[in-house]
Formats: structure tokens, C-alpha cells, sequence
């Protein structure tokens, strides 16, 4: 059975729970959200190989920078210095 609408609460830290009967008629496991004008769509996500579904949000600039973006370097230098590695660029360690 299929609700058109349903009203769902929103905790203090912006989390919504999906519906247990649409997680369980579709499997879900990962989902992707996309803004639609004043209307939110969430939609599986879906990969050939379950083990792929290793997704997170890293850095959401209006959560963690006040809408403000920052250089993809800075990004990099931070997910390289969280998982240890180093890259040699130009005959250097950076």
C-alpha cells in the first residue's frame, strides 16, 4: 500500500526517518537527495555491486563553511593527510 503524503518530524540535528515499509519494498541501503526547487527528491542509489555503496558527505559548504566552497586542494591535502598517504609531485613529498 502506497501513501501519497506523510508527515515526518524532524530532529533538532535535521535528520527524517524513512518510512520502514518503502525501505523495505525497495531495499534500500543508500539514497541520494536533490533539491527541487522548494521540494526535496529522494531517490535509491543504486550500483552494480552492493560493496560500492561506500558514499558519505565529506563537506557540505553550507553545513561546514557557512555556504561558502573552499579549493579542491584543500580537500585533497585533507582526505590524503586522513588516510595517511603522500603523493610525490614534481620530485617532491607534499
Amino acid at each position: 500500500m502506497e501513501t501519497a503524503q506523510k508527515i515526518q518530524r524532524i530532529t533538532s540535528k535535521g535528520q527524517i526517518t524513512l518510512p520502514i515499509a518503502w525501505r523495505r519494498r525497495t531495499g534500500a541501503r543508500s539514497i541520494i537527495v536533490s533539491p527541487k526547487g522548494d521540494l526535496l527528491e529522494i531517490s535509491l542509489l543504486r550500483t552494480h555491486d552492493e560493496e560500492d555503496e561506500v558514499w558519505a558527505t565529506v563537506f557540505d559548504a553550507m553545513r561546514d563553511n557557512k555556504g561558502k566552497g573552499i579549493p579542491i586542494e584543500k580537500i585533497i591535502t585533507a582526505l590524503e593527510k586522513s588516510i595517511g598517504t603522500k603523493k610525490k609531485q614534481h620530485g617532491r613529498v607534499r
